[in-house]
Formats: structure tokens, C-alpha cells, sequence
């Protein structure tokens, strides 16, 4: 069954290709890589074609997937974060980080520096994007919850409020659902109340070795999910 239409995924191409030309003029000097296509455009032209049978999932994301460390050992699984990116960004760069490495599924982990600049609507729409496209490509899709934030080291609330974050989140979980995607809910896991787990967190934004461990089992789980259904 497909999800969306040729002419569907043809105009959400055009429609990534306006964002990218109209952001990157808006910075100083002009067509800057502001999608960060060049970060992993030399890893990617080395990566082999997976194996028959194997299980590569790509995990696309800001600084919360990027700072992961260690990351799944012995895994096909492959990083693909970018600190401080929107889901604008990764919208813009899904094609080359994504589709093009052939993956079996993508965790998508966005939203924490949208809610900075954007609106629910407006994030609402690069994740629908991105998720169309996966569909289209035959990857199975893992929309991960934004994670928590608290004001225990640095004041973190006054740019992202923790009202946004669960707002967004019931946005991600209810449109997962809708999509056939698997919604990975690691928010409820970190938090405590509505504030990050102090013991989680490097700084309040970004988990810290015990917080990576604590998301580790949930992401495999909901791999594990997305691969198994028909």
C-alpha cells in the first residue's frame, strides 16, 4: 500500500527545495549550508549497501541524538544528528541522510530547538513531510517524543516551556498513531513531573550517560516494533 500519491512526494520535494533556497538566503552571505548537507556527506559516499538481512535504522536528529555516546555498539544503527537543527533542517537533508543509505526504518528525534522558532502547525508539517517521504521509500518510521527540560543547571524553560514540549509531544503521539508510525516515548521516562531528571542530565537540555541508558532499551523496543509490523 502507498501512503502518499507521486505527485504528493513530488511536491513535497519542490516544497523542501523553497525552504532551503528561501532560508539560505536569509542568512549573512548568502546559499550557506544551512541544512548541514556537508556534516555526514563524506560518510555517507563511504557506506557500503546493507547486507541482505541487515536491520540498518538511521536516527535522525538534533543534539539529543547527536551527543549519544556510546552509540548502540555492534549495531547497524547509524547517527545522524546535528546539534541545534530544527526539523526544518533535517526535513531539507532527509533525502541524503536518510533514503539514500537504503535504511529498513528511521527514529525520527525533533522539535526541542523548533519550539524556539516555530509554531505547533509549522513543526507539525515538517514531520508530516518527512514521514510521507519515508512511507513512499519503503523505511518504517519511529517518531520519538521531545524530551523533557528543566531549569537544574542553566535556565532552559524560558526559550522551550515545558507546556510547548507536551503539547508538541500529544501532537507527535496522536499523529503517529494516524500515520502507522510507531511513537517512542521517551519523555515519560526522563521526567519527572515536567522537569528533566536531574540525575539524566548533563545541563538540563541533553541526557548524560545515564539518561542514554535509560533511552537505549526504549528505542530498541520500538525498532523492534516498527520492523515487525506487516
Amino acid at each position: 500500500m502507498r501512503w502518499t500519491s507521486t505527485r504528493t512526494c513530488r511536491k513535497t520535494a519542490i516544497a523542501a527545495i523553497a525552504v532551503l533556497v528561501s532560508s539560505a538566503h536569509a542568512q549573512p552571505g548568502g546559499l550557506l549550508d544551512w541544512a548541514g548537507l556537508t556534516r555526514y556527506g563524506s560518510e555517507n559516499a563511504e557506506l557500503r549497501a546493507p547486507k541482505p538481512g541487515e536491520n540498518r535504522v538511521v536516527f535522525l536528529g538534533d543534539q539529543i541524538t547527536e551527543r549519544w555516546t556510546p552509540f548502540f555498539p555492534g549495531t547497524a544503527y547509524l547517527n545522524r544528528g546535528i546539534a541545534d537543527q530544527t526539523s526544518q533542517q533535517m526535513l531539507v537533508r532527509f533525502r541524503q541522510d536518510v533514503i539514500s543509505l537504503k535504511p529498513k526504518a528511521v527514529v525520527i528525534q525533533a522539535g526541542i530547538n523548533d519550539i524556539t522558532v516555530a509554531t505547533e502547525g509549522m513543526i507539525g508539517e515538517n514531520f508530516m513531510s518527512m514521514v510521507e517521504l519515508a512511507k513512499f521509500n519503503g523505511i518504517r518510521v519511529v517518531l520519538a517524543s521531545v524530551t523533557p527540560v528543566c531549569d537544574c543547571y542553566t535556565n532552559q524553560t524560558a526559550r522551550r516551556p515545558q507546556g510547548k514540549i507536551i503539547g508538541l509531544n500529544g501532537w507527535i503521539k496522536d499523529y503517529a498513531a494516524r500515520s502507522g508510525s510507531v511513537y517512542l516515548d521517551y519523555y515519560a521516562a526522563l521526567a519527572e513531573g515536567r522537569n528533566f531528571k536531574k540525575e539524566l542530565t548533563t545541563d538540563g537540555l541533553v541526557p548524560n550517560e545515564a539518561g542514554y541508558k535509560v533511552m537505549a532499551p526504549l528505542a530498541e523496543k520500538a525498532i523492534a516494533e516498527a520492523l515487525g509490523r506487516k
